[in-house]
């Protein structure tokens, strides 16, 4: 039968010499960066010229608008418009000059602050969420095997959201005292490196998972295995994913109390703990696919509104998503 302390003793074996066993088995590949430079510029331009013909399936909702003076933009032009923004890293009054230069070819001539708005524009939410989800239909992502993961973008240039974490380790997950950060949470699909539902917040980690597990029960995907860090290692949320295996290295004070799958977790995780260590470093993907995110856009956000930072995240996902869909 097992018992806490087997989790314990495991834990500290993995801490004294497992850990290095697993990392001395495992042989990392060395990238080939010509390789990968070519890659992504593939992926960037597959990404562009397969966007519209989704953009035009996105958009097709039904829109009841009250009186007032109508839009100044057609819906189409405004998602665009949206998403070009975020895939250059502009401002929006320098987005709003450049579309000065974009109206040579395409007869949009507005100011920055019609940038602005869309990212509260609730049509244009619609369609990114549709967007989001034709992605998905698209390349197939149906039944997963996931791994999920947090990271903050700084809402202000005086701090940096991976120096902070090195300051205060599991802290920085949480709400610091000042509007410096904003957490995003992304579960993302270990098969096709696509994020399936993603939360983000102003205050904690958590509070963006909860916002992440909100938007997987909107959208036809079913989770058949998960990767949490040690951050998620309690029973409550274990037991959020159902059927679903996790996989999560417990904390140092862990117990066998909790629900039977907590149990049989715990269980795996002390009598095959190889394999099971081999599932759970899967997680890496999360971290890669931040870096490569924070690479291409940026490690802050430039907007201010709670709407529209969210806004600009689910740009950058989609984006994200869409140098992924005929890759691999």
């Amino acid at each position: 039968m097992l018992k806490s302390d087997d989790i314990r003793d495991r834990i500290k074996d993995i801490d004294d010499f497992l850990l290095k066993q697993y990392k001395d088995r495992k042989v990392e590949k060395k990238r080939d960066w010509r390789t990968y430079e070519q890659q992504l510029m593939n992926r960037i331009k597959g990404a562009i010229r397969n966007l519209e013909p989704l953009i035009d399936q996105s958009i097709n909702i039904e829109i009841h608008r009250g009186p007032g003076r109508p839009p100044d933009l057609e819906l189409k032009q405004r998602v665009i418009i949206l998403l070009l923004k975020e895939l250059l890293g502009e401002s929006n009054r320098m987005m709003a000059s450049m579309l000065g230069l974009f109206s040579l070819l395409s007869g949009i001539d507005v100011g920055y602050k019609t940038v602005e708005r869309l990212y509260s524009n609730h049509d244009v939410e619609m369609a990114i969420h549709n967007l989001h989800i034709l992605i998905l239909r698209e390349k197939g992502v149906k039944n997963i095997d996931a791994c999920g993961d947090g990271t903050g973008y700084s809402l202000t240039i005086k701090k940096h959201y991976a120096s902070e974490t090195q300051i205060r380790k599991d802290k920085a997950k949480e709400y610091s005292g000042t509007k410096a950060f904003v957490y995003s949470f992304k579960l993302l699909d270990l098969k096709s490196k696509m994020y399936v539902a993603f939360g983000m917040s102003l205050k904690s980690e958590k509070e963006a998972f909860d916002r992440a597990m909100e938007m997987i029960k909107m959208i036809d995907v079913k989770i058949d295995s998960i990767r949490l860090d040690k951050y998620y290692s309690f029973t409550s949320y274990v037991d959020k994913f159902g059927e679903a295996k996790v996989y999560v290295i417990p904390r140092k004070n862990a117990t066998v109390r909790g629900s039977w799958k907590w149990k049989d977790t715990m269980e795996d995780f002390v009598n095959n703990t190889f394999s099971y260590l081999g599932q759970y470093f899967r997680r890496n993907n999360s971290e890669s696919g931040f870096s490569a995110d924070k690479r291409m856009f940026g490690w802050a956000v430039g907007q201010k509104r709670d709407d529209r930072i969210d806004t600009a995240l689910n740009c950058t996902g989609i984006w994200h998503n869409l140098m992924n869909l005929y890759s691999g």
